[in-house]
């Protein structure tokens, strides 16, 4: 009876220290993630503080962590200093062309990779691949060149079509579409579909975590896009939010003063889209690149 009891008392004890570990180990992750999102979260924090600080506080020996007194006509200063309406504008049909083309595009070439039968297939795909290693400071001259030779600068066009193919998304779109089963294709081929129809009617609503995910990333690097853009505009009339928010910069160089906080405020409203476009599709973005993980 003794020894029984004796067994018991040591299950317990075992049972409450693998209890008081694991309540360890919870409080300890939870540590982690608060320390990861105050390093990632802190410089926004800084930039929409700054934006609403004066000159004078700014040029502070000791940073403040919170305005003293909120000057929001920071950001109508930064408006009236630079066109950051035409801005907009040149950067949402930037942004929306790229998009679209890039999507359209690579849903035909995922689909060829990952459904179509033809010599080589593995072979062109690993090519693709490879131009995920070559950064755009490698191709811009002779992309230039042809640009330039097109009659494209300061257009959309020239903005636009050079972004036309992405090997990324094509990566992303072909894992997905492999995941999806063969009976579904040839179910919609009995009913007459043909190969636009078993893309955009089929493949595409069952990948739609996937697609929003590259839709998102896209839409991302697109808005912040600061290189290219800068390279075919040379004037205001096509210019992007990444190069406004430089034309700040430009603006105040040379004063005593940098108005750094103006400069503040127009990144915060340069980046305003982008926030609320992943705090509204966040979740698709977790769930699409899980199933291309899982593939």
């Amino acid at each position: 009876m003794r020894r029984g009891l004796h067994v018991k008392n040591d299950a317990r004890s075992v049972n409450e220290r693998a209890l008081k570990a694991r309540a360890v180990a919870v409080v300890f992750q939870y540590l982690i993630a608060v320390l990861v999102a105050l390093v990632v979260i802190f410089p926004i924090y800084w930039m929409i503080i700054s934006s609403l600080k004066s000159s004078e506080e700014m040029l502070r020996p000791v940073p403040t962590l919170w305005p003293s007194e909120f000057h929001w006509h920071n950001y109508v200063d930064a408006l009236k200093m630079a066109p950051f309406g035409r801005y907009f504008f040149n950067t949402i049909v930037m942004t929306w062309g790229i998009m679209t083309l890039q999507i359209g595009i690579g849903s035909f070439a995922a689909y060829g990779f990952s459904k179509g039968q033809f010599p080589g297939r593995n072979a062109l795909f690993i090519v693709v691949l490879g131009a995920l290693m070559i950064p755009i400071q490698v191709t811009f001259v002779p992309i230039y060149v042809m640009v330039a030779k097109l009659g494209w600068i300061n257009t959309f066009a020239g903005l636009i079509v050079p972004n036309a193919v992405s090997a990324y998304t094509i990566f992303m779109l072909r894992q997905t579409f492999m995941a999806v089963d063969d009976s579904f294709m040839e179910a919609a081929k009995l009913e007459g579909m043909g190969r636009f129809s078993l893309i955009f009617r089929i493949l595409v609503p069952l990948c739609k975590p996937t697609m929003i995910t590259v839709s998102i990333i896209t839409f991302i690097d697109s808005w912040n896009s600061y290189f290219w853009p800068k390279m075919v505009t040379t004037t205001a009339l096509r210019r992007t939010i990444a190069q406004g928010v430089y034309e700040l910069k430009r603006t105040y160089a040379g004063l005593e003063t940098m108005n750094q906080n103006q400069i503040m405020a127009g990144a915060v409203m340069a980046i305003v889209p982008i926030i609320i476009v992943f705090v509204i599709l966040q979740k698709y973005i977790l769930t699409g690149m899980s199933k291309v993980a899982m593939k």
